[in-house]
């Protein structure tokens, strides 16, 4: 017998989703898409699946989300990507759709990284790995 089709969720989507929903992120603009009229100065967390792969024989996807992280300071982008950084925990043991977040590794925690192509720019940078399976 085969086995049946995997489905893989919407990662980017997955992390948005929850994060919108956080209250200590309410001021925040969550996406995985620019803003109209953004030029890095606004509060912005951009969301976007850098790489990762699935695990077969243990029906494990293990992608790996990149965080970009802007304020209209460099203090303000930093106390906001530690929101994001602990919030990101709670992901752990969630359901979204068919997917089940079992765990959230931390990566590469923030680390400031100015942004070349808006000049006034404060952004930092983080990327976790989750683990997820399909839900049962």
């Amino acid at each position: 017998m085969a086995d049946p089709t995997v489905t893989f969720p919407d990662v980017e989507r997955l992390v948005v989703d929850f994060l919108t929903d956080r209250t200590e992120l309410a001021s925040a603009t969550v996406d995985n898409v620019p803003p109209a009229g953004f030029d890095g100065t606004q509060q912005v967390v951009l969301v976007s699946r850098s790489g990762g792969a699935w695990i077969d024989d243990q029906h494990l996807d293990q992608p790996l989300v990149d965080f970009e992280v802007y304020g209209p300071s460099k203090t303000s982008a930093h106390t906001l990507a530690l929101t994001v950084r602990s919030a990101l925990l709670a992901l752990r043991g969630t359901t979204y759709g068919t997917a089940y977040v079992s765990d959230v590794v931390e990566a590469d925690g923030p680390r400031w990284l100015p942004d070349w192509n808006r000049s006034a720019a404060n952004r930092y940078l983080s990327t976790v790995r989750l683990h997820i399976r399909p839900a049962a």
